[in-house]
């Protein structure tokens, strides 16, 4: 139930909580056409995907005219809650399945949603330059670096600045490579209490540090 997310966001408009509470049904009507989110997850859905995207919400918060990346978007997360969250940034969220963007653009459309656009491409393709990449674990995270880092812009107004923020659960040591000593990492456990946070994390990688 959305309740689960509203004690964590106390300061939410009634506007913020009524889009919140309508994303559930709206992703039920179309996981029965379009197979996006598991079953398993659709019963956990405020959880595991409305509140994990939401966590990025404690550690910043976007200022207006900030542009977002969210690369493998799928069918909306992190980037749909977040722009709930901040209505006055922008974001652009980009998948390489057009059935992802479909339901994606689907669900925006129906909240009404002004700040959301969406990219029907592969991220190496993409050329446009924004204040932060952001995704939840699309691939091992030093190749995530590699295809995003072009798309960063060097400077911006929010603090901390700009940079990559990576959503990511379990054991990732391994796959930070050479940004080992450059990331900041914080456990998703200290802001939400539910089990399922136990071992997700957010990775941050600043752009002063490509």
């Amino acid at each position: 139930m959305p309740e689960s997310i509203f004690r964590y966001f106390p300061s939410l408009s009634v506007g913020q909580k009524e889009k919140i509470s309508c994303l559930k049904p709206l992703y039920d009507e179309w996981n029965s056409k379009i197979n996006v989110i598991s079953r398993k997850d659709m019963d956990n859905f405020y959880i595991h995907h409305v509140l994990h995207s939401m966590s990025l919400a404690k550690i910043i918060s976007f200022k207006a005219g900030t542009k977002i990346l969210d690369v493998g978007t799928g069918g909306g997360f992190p980037g749909i809650p977040l722009a709930i969250l901040f209505p006055h940034a922008e974001f652009t969220l980009l998948d390489s399945t057009a059935k992802k963007i479909k339901v994606a653009r689907f669900v925006s459309d129906e909240l009404k949603l002004s700040n959301v656009s969406f990219k029907n491409k592969r991220v190496e393709d993409e050329k446009g330059k924004f204040d932060f990449i952001i995704s939840r674990a699309v691939t091992e995270f030093n190749r995530f670096v590699e295809l995003t880092s072009k798309n960063l812009k060097k400077s911006g107004n929010n603090d901390p600045g700009n940079g990559i923020f990576y959503l990511k659960g379990g054991d990732f040591e391994k796959e930070l490579g050479r940004y080992r000593n450059s990331v900041k990492i914080w456990e998703i456990k200290n802001f939400f209490a539910e089990p399922y946070f136990e071992t997700k994390k957010i990775i941050c990688l600043p752009v002063s540090e490509l």
